[in-house]
């Protein structure tokens, strides 16, 4: 379930400590950002780190990487291979208000492959969490269109064992390039959440992909 790769750090954000602004370039695996901008050439993407938002340090985001995947791993009872995935831009305004993309090879061996794994992927992210002692809610997987390229959609709210929510995420997935390309966004409040989503929706693709 190659997809599963594109979201392991996912149960780690709330645990997420800043170390300061670091350099933008070093921080990714694939890509370049000149001028608080960032521009993947496999994807073809690019989008603007919002003003006052910090480049998540990849240190951390490796270490979030292995704790995320261990729950997962314990959901599947069975081992993921984590070579493929790439690390791409990813900013915080805090703790709880993140903004992750990833990319991971994916070679399609018949079609509706990639919609399968979506789906199922959605599936284990829920069980997980029940499993790490959260209840989630999600919500019916729709598309969107960002830069004239239609992306899978769907969502999370994560509450803490009393009720309260803890946070919510959206998240977006497209093949492109044969790349199973995600986003997601982690928030709190509608500010923030308002903030990442005009990046991401005035972000653009080179329009060869499909």
């Amino acid at each position: 379930m190659n997809k599963l790769l594109t979201l392991v750090s996912i149960l780690t954000t709330l645990t997420f400590i800043s170390c300061g602004q670091p350099d933008p370039n070093k921080q990714i695996d694939e890509g370049t950002v000149k001028d608080n901008t960032y521009t993947s050439e496999e994807i073809g993407w690019t989008i603007k780190i919002p003003d006052g938002w910090t480049v998540i340090n990849q240190e951390q985001t490796q270490a979030n990487n292995e704790r995320g995947l261990n729950a997962l791993e314990e959901t599947l009872e069975n081992e993921i291979d984590l070579s493929g995935l790439k690390n791409l831009i990813g900013f915080q305004k805090n703790q709880f208000n993140i903004f992750q993309s990833s990319s991971e090879p994916f070679e399609l061996e018949y079609d509706g492959e990639w919609e399968e794994n979506n789906a199922a992927l959605k599936e284990v992210i829920y069980t997980t969490y029940l499993n790490q002692g959260m209840r989630a809610d999600s919500s019916a997987t729709t598309t969107e269109e960002i830069d004239g390229l239609e992306f899978q959609r769907f969502s999370f709210t994560i509450y803490s064992p009393k009720g309260e929510v803890i946070m919510k995420q959206t998240m977006y997935s497209r093949l492109i390039n044969g790349f199973d390309f995600g986003v997601n966004l982690n928030y709190n409040n509608d500010e923030d959440k308002e903030i990442m989503l005009e990046a991401w929706k005035n972000s653009t693709f080179k329009k060869q992909h499909g």
